[in-house]
């Protein structure tokens, strides 16, 4: 576990956070706990690690975005706001949108709440992701569905030439393994830096 004050540090020092942008971080966890004692967004065990489980977890995928060449982010099953917000607000005074998509009727209304509160420029779209056209080149996810449902998305909902960025736990590799979609990709593995067990898929659709 990485205490708040590590986190933040990390975040300032090696991901760029401003401290604007760390005050909104601050705002955002505590609105996400209050709501969390009436709504599960996330698990009550992971509430106190809530900076390095679920923030800083989200914040290292700006490291596999290139700004300059980002037309928009899409978060796929967003649920409490990872990493959609977090990017939300490292990206706030960009010319791209971040869209969250989530399709939980609770989960959507927290979102379109904490992103007024925060003065974020990102759109929540309450629908299922199988029933959308999505525009954006930057597709992100993390805790939503199997490789091979996500891949079915980015060929049949994306635009052609995308990248995607999949966060997956220890059986990353078994479900590339098992994944026989993954002949139009390039793809590599990544360490997460907050979960040794933890990979992050970098698919590019060319």
């Amino acid at each position: 576990m990485i205490s708040e004050h590590n986190v933040k540090r990390i975040l300032q020092q090696d991901l760029k956070f401003d401290d604007h942008r760390i005050k909104k971080l601050d705002d955002f966890s505590k609105n996400l706990l209050i709501f969390n004692k009436k709504r599960n967004l996330i698990s009550k065990s992971s509430e106190k690690q809530v900076w390095d489980r679920h923030i800083l977890d989200s914040a290292q995928l700006i490291k596999f975005i290139d700004e300059k060449n980002c037309t928009g982010i899409a978060d796929l099953g967003s649920g409490g706001g990872f990493p959609g917000i977090v990017l939300a607000i490292y990206y706030q005074n960009c010319n791209f949108h971040v869209k969250l998509y989530e399709k939980s009727p609770v989960k959507s209304a927290f979102l379109s709440n904490i992103s007024k509160k925060l003065g974020l420029d990102c759109k929540i779209v309450c629908r299922d992701v199988k029933s959308l056209k999505i525009e954006s080149n930057y597709i992100v996810c993390r805790a939503f569905r199997k490789l091979a449902y996500i891949l079915n998305i980015s060929r049949e909902n994306c635009i052609k030439k995308h990248k995607m960025i999949i966060m997956k736990g220890r059986n990353a590799q078994e479900e590339i393994n098992n994944t026989s979609q993954l002949k139009n990709y390039k793809y590599r593995l990544e360490n997460s830096i907050t979960n040794n067990d933890s990979k992050i898929i970098i698919l590019d659709r060319e």
